[in-house]
Protein backbone atom coordinates (compact mmCIF):
# COMPACT_ATOMS: atom_id res chain seq x y z
CA UNK A 1 0.00 0.00 0.00
CA UNK A 2 1.26 3.56 -0.36
CA UNK A 3 1.53 5.55 2.54
CA UNK A 4 -0.49 8.74 3.27
CA UNK A 5 2.33 10.85 2.07
CA UNK A 6 2.57 9.02 -1.15
CA UNK A 7 -0.73 9.10 -2.17
CA UNK A 8 -0.79 13.14 -1.04
CA UNK A 9 2.17 13.48 -3.58
CA UNK A 10 0.64 11.47 -6.62
CA UNK A 11 -2.64 13.93 -6.32
CA UNK A 12 -0.73 16.91 -6.11
CA UNK A 13 1.66 16.81 -9.24
CA UNK A 14 0.42 13.59 -11.00
CA UNK A 15 3.13 11.21 -10.35
CA UNK A 16 5.10 9.42 -7.53
CA UNK A 17 8.83 7.36 -7.50
CA UNK A 18 9.55 4.04 -5.51
CA UNK A 19 12.29 2.62 -5.00
CA UNK A 20 13.74 -0.39 -4.18
CA UNK A 21 10.26 -2.44 -4.51
CA UNK A 22 11.81 -5.58 -6.66
CA UNK A 23 14.09 -7.81 -5.45
CA UNK A 24 17.43 -8.76 -7.12
CA UNK A 25 16.49 -12.21 -7.68
CA UNK A 26 12.94 -11.14 -9.44
CA UNK A 27 14.94 -7.97 -11.33
CA UNK A 28 17.15 -10.63 -12.67
CA UNK A 29 14.75 -12.49 -13.66
CA UNK A 30 12.62 -9.81 -15.27
CA UNK A 31 15.70 -8.87 -17.44
CA UNK A 32 16.10 -11.92 -18.46
CA UNK A 33 12.64 -12.22 -20.03
CA UNK A 34 12.98 -8.85 -21.72
CA UNK A 35 16.05 -9.97 -23.40
CA UNK A 36 14.16 -12.72 -24.51
CA UNK A 37 12.56 -9.82 -26.71
CA UNK A 38 15.99 -7.97 -27.93
CA UNK A 39 14.73 -9.83 -31.63
CA UNK A 40 11.41 -8.21 -31.88
CA UNK A 41 12.59 -5.14 -30.66
CA UNK A 42 15.68 -4.68 -33.38
CA UNK A 43 13.14 -5.41 -36.19
CA UNK A 44 11.00 -2.86 -34.59
CA UNK A 45 14.13 -0.12 -35.12
CA UNK A 46 14.92 0.06 -30.82
CA UNK A 47 18.20 1.41 -32.34
CA UNK A 48 16.42 4.25 -33.97
CA UNK A 49 13.62 5.15 -32.06
CA UNK A 50 11.73 4.63 -28.16
CA UNK A 51 9.72 1.12 -28.72
CA UNK A 52 6.87 0.43 -26.87
CA UNK A 53 6.50 -3.64 -27.52
CA UNK A 54 2.38 -4.10 -26.58
CA UNK A 55 1.31 -7.36 -25.42
CA UNK A 56 3.63 -7.79 -22.77
CA UNK A 57 2.14 -10.14 -20.64
CA UNK A 58 1.00 -12.53 -23.39
CA UNK A 59 4.91 -12.86 -23.84
CA UNK A 60 6.06 -14.73 -20.74
CA UNK A 61 4.67 -15.76 -17.28
CA UNK A 62 6.96 -13.57 -15.45
CA UNK A 63 5.26 -10.60 -16.74
CA UNK A 64 2.28 -12.23 -15.73
CA UNK A 65 3.14 -12.62 -12.85
CA UNK A 66 4.31 -9.43 -12.37
CA UNK A 67 1.34 -7.42 -13.40
CA UNK A 68 -1.17 -8.92 -10.76
CA UNK A 69 1.99 -9.32 -7.82
CA UNK A 70 0.66 -7.04 -4.62
CA UNK A 71 3.77 -5.18 -4.98
CA UNK A 72 1.87 -3.64 -7.95
CA UNK A 73 -1.77 -3.91 -7.39
CA UNK A 74 -1.59 -3.18 -3.28
CA UNK A 75 -0.42 0.47 -4.30
CA UNK A 76 -2.59 0.76 -7.62
CA UNK A 77 -5.34 0.46 -5.05
CA UNK A 78 -4.50 2.49 -2.68
CA UNK A 79 -4.88 5.28 -5.88
CA UNK A 80 -7.77 3.99 -7.74
CA UNK A 81 -10.01 1.08 -5.09
CA UNK A 82 -9.86 -2.44 -4.60
CA UNK A 83 -11.29 -3.28 -7.99
CA UNK A 84 -8.90 -3.73 -10.81
CA UNK A 85 -8.29 -4.66 -14.77
CA UNK A 86 -5.31 -4.07 -16.79
CA UNK A 87 -5.80 -1.90 -19.93
CA UNK A 88 -2.57 -2.55 -21.89
CA UNK A 89 1.00 -3.55 -21.21
CA UNK A 90 4.18 -3.09 -22.95
CA UNK A 91 8.01 -2.83 -22.54
CA UNK A 92 8.93 0.61 -22.96
CA UNK A 93 13.08 0.63 -24.72
CA UNK A 94 14.65 3.65 -25.56
CA UNK A 95 17.50 3.35 -27.81
CA UNK A 96 21.06 3.22 -26.28
CA UNK A 97 22.48 5.36 -28.51
CA UNK A 98 23.10 9.18 -27.92
CA UNK A 99 21.10 11.64 -29.12
CA UNK A 100 18.29 9.03 -29.85
CA UNK A 101 14.74 7.82 -28.07
CA UNK A 102 13.08 11.51 -27.63
CA UNK A 103 9.09 11.18 -26.48
CA UNK A 104 6.92 14.45 -27.27
CA UNK A 105 4.49 16.01 -24.88
CA UNK A 106 1.43 13.87 -24.31
CA UNK A 107 -1.17 12.47 -21.71
CA UNK A 108 -1.87 8.73 -21.94
CA UNK A 109 -5.98 9.54 -21.61
CA UNK A 110 -6.27 10.62 -25.05
CA UNK A 111 -4.95 7.50 -26.57
CA UNK A 112 -7.98 5.30 -24.74
CA UNK A 113 -10.43 7.98 -23.78
CA UNK A 114 -12.97 6.54 -20.71
CA UNK A 115 -15.66 7.01 -19.35
CA UNK A 116 -13.62 8.36 -15.94
CA UNK A 117 -10.54 8.78 -15.88
CA UNK A 118 -9.37 6.72 -13.41
CA UNK A 119 -6.34 5.03 -14.54
CA UNK A 120 -2.63 5.06 -13.90
CA UNK A 121 0.19 3.36 -15.64
CA UNK A 122 3.12 1.47 -13.34
CA UNK A 123 7.01 1.61 -15.11
CA UNK A 124 9.22 -1.11 -13.84
CA UNK A 125 12.66 -0.40 -14.17
CA UNK A 126 14.86 -2.80 -15.77
CA UNK A 127 17.69 -0.59 -15.59
CA UNK A 128 18.00 3.21 -13.76
CA UNK A 129 16.18 5.91 -14.91
CA UNK A 130 18.09 9.00 -14.90
CA UNK A 131 18.49 12.68 -16.76
CA UNK A 132 21.13 11.07 -18.61
CA UNK A 133 19.43 8.39 -20.53
CA UNK A 134 15.90 10.41 -20.67
CA UNK A 135 13.93 9.59 -18.08
CA UNK A 136 10.74 10.75 -17.91
CA UNK A 137 9.43 14.28 -16.75
CA UNK A 138 6.21 15.28 -15.60
CA UNK A 139 4.58 19.47 -15.98
CA UNK A 140 3.05 18.86 -11.86
CA UNK A 141 -0.14 19.23 -11.91
CA UNK A 142 -1.08 19.25 -15.11
CA UNK A 143 -3.64 16.05 -14.70
CA UNK A 144 -5.74 18.66 -13.00
CA UNK A 145 -6.44 20.12 -16.68
CA UNK A 146 -8.20 17.19 -17.94
CA UNK A 147 -7.95 15.75 -21.39
CA UNK A 148 -6.16 18.16 -23.45
CA UNK A 149 -6.23 18.30 -27.36
CA UNK A 150 -4.16 16.32 -29.33
CA UNK A 151 -5.67 16.54 -32.68
CA UNK A 152 -4.37 18.59 -35.48
CA UNK A 153 -6.83 19.58 -38.31
CA UNK A 154 -8.71 16.66 -37.01
CA UNK A 155 -7.13 14.10 -36.24
CA UNK A 156 -5.28 12.38 -33.54
CA UNK A 157 -1.18 13.30 -33.73
CA UNK A 158 -0.35 11.43 -30.46
CA UNK A 159 1.58 15.06 -29.03
CA UNK A 160 -0.57 17.74 -27.57
CA UNK A 161 -1.48 20.76 -29.35
CA UNK A 162 -3.52 22.19 -26.45
CA UNK A 163 -2.30 25.64 -25.07
CA UNK A 164 -1.73 25.41 -20.89
CA UNK A 165 -2.42 28.18 -18.11
CA UNK A 166 0.36 29.91 -17.57
CA UNK A 167 0.31 29.01 -13.88
CA UNK A 168 0.87 25.70 -15.01
CA UNK A 169 4.12 26.17 -16.72
CA UNK A 170 7.10 26.04 -14.83
CA UNK A 171 9.41 28.83 -15.45
CA UNK A 172 12.08 26.44 -16.86
CA UNK A 173 13.02 22.77 -17.08
CA UNK A 174 13.95 22.74 -13.14
CA UNK A 175 10.50 23.51 -12.50
CA UNK A 176 9.89 19.92 -14.30
CA UNK A 177 9.21 16.60 -12.29
CA UNK A 178 11.78 14.16 -13.16
CA UNK A 179 10.80 10.72 -13.14
CA UNK A 180 13.95 8.68 -11.97
CA UNK A 181 13.35 5.12 -10.22
CA UNK A 182 16.70 3.58 -10.15
CA UNK A 183 16.33 -0.51 -11.49
CA UNK A 184 13.81 -2.48 -9.31
CA UNK A 185 12.19 0.72 -8.80
CA UNK A 186 8.97 1.98 -9.76
CA UNK A 187 6.92 5.19 -11.05
CA UNK A 188 3.32 5.85 -11.09
CA UNK A 189 1.25 8.31 -13.04
CA UNK A 190 -2.35 9.64 -13.49
CA UNK A 191 -3.51 8.83 -16.80
CA UNK A 192 -3.62 12.88 -17.56
CA UNK A 193 -0.46 13.53 -16.19
CA UNK A 194 1.46 15.74 -18.97
CA UNK A 195 4.68 14.22 -19.74
CA UNK A 196 8.01 13.38 -22.02
CA UNK A 197 11.01 12.10 -22.16
CA UNK A 198 14.09 13.63 -24.10
CA UNK A 199 16.67 11.25 -25.93
CA UNK A 200 19.06 9.42 -24.70
CA UNK A 201 22.14 11.09 -24.31
CA UNK A 202 24.54 7.91 -23.28
CA UNK A 203 24.92 4.67 -24.24
CA UNK A 204 23.45 2.92 -21.78
CA UNK A 205 20.14 1.25 -22.38
CA UNK A 206 16.92 2.80 -20.41
CA UNK A 207 14.28 0.11 -20.50
CA UNK A 208 10.80 -0.54 -18.64
CA UNK A 209 7.71 -2.78 -17.85
CA UNK A 210 4.89 -0.43 -18.17
CA UNK A 211 1.17 -1.60 -17.14
CA UNK A 212 -1.80 0.93 -17.67
CA UNK A 213 -4.34 0.04 -14.93
CA UNK A 214 -7.52 0.81 -14.66
CA UNK A 215 -10.96 0.78 -12.22
CA UNK A 216 -13.04 -2.10 -13.09
CA UNK A 217 -15.53 0.81 -13.39
CA UNK A 218 -13.78 2.54 -15.86
CA UNK A 219 -15.14 1.31 -19.74
CA UNK A 220 -13.28 2.00 -22.81
CA UNK A 221 -14.74 4.21 -25.24
CA UNK A 222 -12.28 4.40 -27.85
CA UNK A 223 -9.01 2.89 -28.90
CA UNK A 224 -7.24 -0.52 -28.93
CA UNK A 225 -8.77 -3.47 -27.30
CA UNK A 226 -5.07 -5.48 -26.65
CA UNK A 227 -5.07 -9.07 -25.65
CA UNK A 228 -4.74 -8.65 -22.10
CA UNK A 229 -7.98 -5.68 -21.98
CA UNK A 230 -10.41 -6.15 -19.38
CA UNK A 231 -8.20 -8.69 -17.17
CA UNK A 232 -9.41 -8.42 -13.69
CA UNK A 233 -6.18 -8.49 -11.16
CA UNK A 234 -7.63 -7.93 -7.94
CA UNK A 235 -11.08 -7.52 -6.34
CA UNK A 236 -14.58 -8.01 -8.99
CA UNK A 237 -16.20 -6.93 -11.76
CA UNK A 238 -19.71 -6.11 -11.06
CA UNK A 239 -21.18 -4.64 -14.17
CA UNK A 240 -21.15 -1.66 -12.93
CA UNK A 241 -19.96 1.53 -15.19
CA UNK A 242 -18.82 4.98 -13.67
CA UNK A 243 -19.39 8.08 -15.80
CA UNK A 244 -17.56 11.42 -15.15
CA UNK A 245 -19.59 14.70 -16.00
CA UNK A 246 -17.66 15.53 -19.45
CA UNK A 247 -17.07 15.62 -22.73
CA UNK A 248 -13.88 13.69 -24.14
CA UNK A 249 -12.72 13.95 -27.55
CA UNK A 250 -12.36 10.73 -28.78
CA UNK A 251 -8.97 10.29 -30.93
CA UNK A 252 -9.48 9.74 -35.13
CA UNK A 253 -6.38 8.05 -35.54
CA UNK A 254 -4.68 7.33 -38.92
CA UNK A 255 -2.22 4.66 -39.89
CA UNK A 256 1.28 6.18 -40.54
CA UNK A 257 3.27 3.27 -41.31
CA UNK A 258 1.19 2.38 -44.25
CA UNK A 259 0.22 6.35 -44.95
CA UNK A 260 -3.56 5.41 -45.33
CA UNK A 261 -6.72 5.99 -42.96
CA UNK A 262 -8.43 3.66 -41.09
CA UNK A 263 -11.95 3.86 -39.38
CA UNK A 264 -10.40 6.17 -36.63
CA UNK A 265 -11.92 5.57 -33.06
CA UNK A 266 -10.76 1.89 -32.71
CA UNK A 267 -11.99 -1.35 -31.64
CA UNK A 268 -13.51 -0.03 -28.12
CA UNK A 269 -15.13 2.59 -30.36
CA UNK A 270 -16.53 -0.07 -33.53
CA UNK A 271 -20.34 1.51 -32.96
CA UNK A 272 -20.77 1.50 -36.86
CA UNK A 273 -23.60 -1.48 -38.51
CA UNK A 274 -22.51 -3.23 -41.21
CA UNK A 275 -24.76 -0.86 -43.49
CA UNK A 276 -23.80 2.14 -42.08
CA UNK A 277 -20.43 1.54 -42.75
CA UNK A 278 -21.17 1.44 -46.52
CA UNK A 279 -23.17 4.53 -46.47
CA UNK A 280 -21.47 6.55 -44.53
CA UNK A 281 -18.70 8.99 -46.44
CA UNK A 282 -14.90 7.69 -46.41
CA UNK A 283 -12.69 9.64 -43.89
CA UNK A 284 -10.83 12.94 -45.33
CA UNK A 285 -7.87 12.99 -46.55
CA UNK A 286 -5.39 13.09 -43.22
CA UNK A 287 -3.60 16.73 -43.11
CA UNK A 288 0.63 17.07 -44.00
CA UNK A 289 0.34 18.98 -40.76
CA UNK A 290 -1.28 16.34 -38.75
CA UNK A 291 1.01 13.58 -40.52
CA UNK A 292 4.48 15.55 -40.00
CA UNK A 293 3.60 15.41 -36.18
CA UNK A 294 5.91 12.35 -34.49
CA UNK A 295 5.33 10.58 -31.20
CA UNK A 296 8.73 9.14 -30.96
CA UNK A 297 10.84 11.74 -32.01
CA UNK A 298 13.76 11.25 -34.61
CA UNK A 299 17.26 11.82 -33.78
CA UNK A 300 18.79 14.66 -32.10
CA UNK A 301 14.97 16.45 -31.26
CA UNK A 302 14.83 17.16 -27.72
CA UNK A 303 11.29 17.86 -26.67
CA UNK A 304 12.13 20.88 -24.14
CA UNK A 305 10.00 23.15 -22.23
CA UNK A 306 10.46 26.28 -24.42
CA UNK A 307 9.43 24.41 -27.58
CA UNK A 308 6.17 22.71 -25.32
CA UNK A 309 5.65 26.56 -24.02
CA UNK A 310 6.23 28.23 -28.10
CA UNK A 311 4.11 25.35 -29.63
CA UNK A 312 1.45 25.46 -27.25
CA UNK A 313 0.86 29.13 -26.91
CA UNK A 314 1.54 30.06 -30.69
Amino acid sequence: MLTDDQKAKFWRDGAIVINDVIQPEELDRLRGAANELSDELEKASVDEITIHLQELTTRNVAFRDLAKSPMLVSRVASLLGPNLQIHHSKLGAKPAFQGKGGICWHQDFPFFPHTNTSLVAVMVMLDDSTPQNGCMYVVRGSHKLGPLDHHLDGWFTSCCQEALPKEVIPEDESGLLAVTPLAGGISIHHCLALHMSPPNCTDLPRRGLIFQYRAADAHALAGSLPPDCGWQVSGIYDGHVRCEQAIWKLPKKFNKPLGVSEIGYGQAWNQLGAKAKDWNPPLEAVSKHARAVNFALPAGEHPSLPGLIEKLTR
